[in-house]
């Protein structure tokens, strides 16, 4: 079979389809060839489809409209995952369920400072929203290049807590002095962690994007049925960690599908709201910029699966 290529950029979240893309033959049964490039962060994502240099990426949805707002003509056509922000903090640190409500849990920090990765990602937008809801302008935010930097800058007195993937809660659980302080369900109901983002000009491949999509719908399926094996493929394919950790990392969060359903995409205008109200973006950006619907509603019929689960969710944290 003669396979069509296609540049990718990607995270380093290991709950996104791309490593088990990577790990599997779900693309090659497609007819498609990947050429997979890792990025610290959504926003060089988008500078690097704007330089031309990739046809996809694994986004999260601020870093979307931002660039939308700077002229980019980006389309989101999948989603894959919602729900996954999560605060942690020191272990003596009290957690929202130790406070009761996020007011008592903000006030706590006080004078201090929460990290989140750079300015501009879904998790930067989500802390700086819920400290402007709740009037906490004494609250300092520190962006970091890099996910990893942020266990380490608690464990140093750096920051006070940090907001990130699932993936930094099961590192502080596992190697650090902190754990889960905010689960990802309390912070932003269904925000849309991630979606598969082109830039416009790919829309006239539509038949490459939707076997794509088929893939990585296959992906999201297996992920929520069989989770252990989903996470065996994505421990050896990142080579980093071990398959205890990719799956409890899915269990943190286990809200899975390739859908765009009206709450995904509802959730999303927020942030454009919210970006705007911000200073992020300079005007609003509607429904029509950010999503191009067509390709993944031919190939995800139905309900979404969003709120489904996944078929081992115990969690240990």
């Amino acid at each position: 079979m003669v396979q069509d290529t296609i540049r990718i950029g990607h995270l380093s979240t290991m709950y996104h389809t791309a490593f088990l893309l990577r790990g599997s033959g779900l693309l090659a049964d497609q007819g498609i060839s990947a050429t997979w490039t890792l990025f610290p962060s959504g926003p060089d994502i988008i500078n690097a489809m704007q330089a031309g240099r990739l046809d996809l990426g694994y986004i999260g949805l601020p870093p979307v409209i931002i660039g939308i707002d700077r002229g980019l003509r980006l389309a989101c056509i999948a989603g894959g995952h919602i729900e996954g922000t999560v605060i942690i903090a020191g272990r003596d640190t009290p957690s929202l369920a130790d406070c009761g409500s996020m007011q008592e849990f903000l006030a706590q920090f006080a004078g201090k400072t929460i990290g989140t990765p750079p300015k501009g990602s879904i998790h930067d937008v989500i802390v700086h929203e819920l400290l402007r809801e709740y009037g906490r302008t004494d609250v300092a935010v520190k962006n970091y290049p890099w996910a990893d930097f942020l266990t380490d800058a608690i464990e140093t007195g750096e920051i006070a807590a940090a907001a990130g993937t699932p993936a930094l809660a099961a590192t502080a659980h596992r190697y650090g002095n902190s754990r889960l302080a905010v689960p990802p369900d309390r912070l932003w109901p269904f925000n849309p962690s991630y979606g598969i983002v082109v830039m416009r000009e790919m829309l006239k491949k539509p038949g490459l994007l939707t076997r794509f999509l088929t893939a990585h719908e296959a992906a999201c399926e297996w992920i929520r049925h069989d989770p252990a094996t989903c996470a065996r493929i994505v421990a050896g394919t990142t080579g980093m960690v071990d398959e205890a950790f990719v799956l409890e990392t899915y269990r943190i969060s286990p809200k899975y599908c390739a859908a765009l359903p009206p709450e995904y995409i509802a959730s999303t205008m927020k942030f454009a709201r919210t970006l705007q109200t911000l200073g992020y973006i300079s005007r609003p950006v509607s429904e029509d910029e950010c999503f191009e619907r067509s390709l993944i509603t031919a190939v995800h019929k139905g309900p979404h699966h969003y709120s489904s689960g996944i078929a081992d969710t115990r969690k240990t944290l």
